[in-house]
């Protein structure tokens, strides 16, 4: 295909998938560009009904229609609702891949030629649509350290940042030969040698603070060969999962308190004050705010074990109950 008529393409489908009513073939004509070249009409209807056949093979769906009675020819436009993606997961290599490309689709060259492209269309009189949402949305998500990171690895260049570690408010200086910016569930971290500790070690882009500062001139910076940085972050990811502190055993009611069930391992019936119920067991990991976690669920819910735990939850009810108290 030549370059021209994928342009056209690429304009004839913003055009008929931003505007909510139909457009007829002398308006589309008109307003798309690449259809005035047509030297007569009969090479424009030519040129149209071949790009028609294309975008059908292509699957996008084209729709026909009138948008009043009282409209003598049939107009064109392409249904959002059969034109979107469905539901998309990545794996973790891949969600890395469409990162980068929604980053250099945020970029101001481009979203400069797609709001001019927008502008076009409303100067011309097609309805924009602008409530409606992205054809395609990222769910992943970049930190403001994740563009000087990546400059700093293509650079081969060390960097200087503050760092704050998990569960701790400490921040440290962390001076990093970066190797690569990688993406693990979701979250952004970048790899390398760090100078401090003389070692391989990961930061998560989200916790770093402040600017991310250049260190020495670039190219001294040297990726060892047969390092697989994905793999170190998940073995570091793990490395780093919290260990439940203790296990408390509840009683939760028939149909009840799903929040907690996705948590807990059902390990057998109970009756209490003829309500039928599961026992169950929760690990836990912040016990301290466990009770508020589970008074909220009410009466659909009773900690048996630890006592400590269950005493907690009783006095946050009573406190609900007492006279003058605000309930939820």
């Amino acid at each position: 295909m030549s370059t021209a008529r994928a342009e056209r393409l690429v304009n004839l489908v913003l055009a008929l998938l931003s505007t909510r009513q139909y457009l007829t073939a002398d308006r589309i004509r008109g307003i798309v560009p690449g259809y005035a070249e047509a030297a007569s009409d009969e090479a424009f209807s030519r040129m149209f009904e071949r790009d028609k056949t294309e975008l059908r093979e292509l699957g996008i769906p084209l729709e026909i229609g009138r948008n009043s009675v009282f409209d003598g020819v049939d107009g064109y436009r392409i249904a959002r609702r059969d034109y979107e993606l469905g539901e998309i997961e990545l794996a973790p290599d891949e969600a890395a891949a469409v990162g980068l490309a929604v980053r250099l689709w945020d970029s101001p060259e481009l979203n400069d030629q797609a709001h001019g492209a927008l502008v076009k269309l409303r100067a011309a009189g097609v309805e924009v649509d602008h409530g409606a949402p992205p054809l395609v949305e990222s769910r992943v998500r970049t930190e403001p350290a994740f563009s000087p990171l990546l400059a700093a690895v293509q650079n081969r260049q060390a960097v200087c940042f503050d760092y704050r570690r998990s569960g701790s408010a400490e921040r440290l200086t962390r001076t990093l030969e970066p190797w690569g910016v990688v993406s693990w569930r979701a979250r952004w971290y970048v790899v390398g040698h760090d100078r401090h500790r003389q070692a391989t070690r990961c930061f998560k882009l989200s916790r770093i603070l402040g600017e991310v500062r250049t260190v020495g001139p670039p190219g001294l910076v040297e990726r060892p060969e047969n390092v697989n940085l994905l793999e170190f972050v998940a073995g570091s990811d793990r490395s780093e999962q919290p260990t439940p502190v203790a296990t408390a055993r509840l009683w939760i009611a028939d149909r009840r308190a799903a929040r907690i069930r996705r948590h807990a391992t059902i390990t057998g019936r109970l009756t209490v004050d003829g309500v039928g119920g599961d026992l169950a067991e929760i690990e836990l990991y912040h016990p301290e705010n466990a009770a508020d976690w589970i008074a909220g669920h009410g009466p659909d819910v009773l900690v048996l074990e630890p006592d400590v735990l269950a005493k907690a939850v009783r006095e946050r009810l009573h406190a609900i109950a007492r006279p003058g108290s605000v309930r939820p």
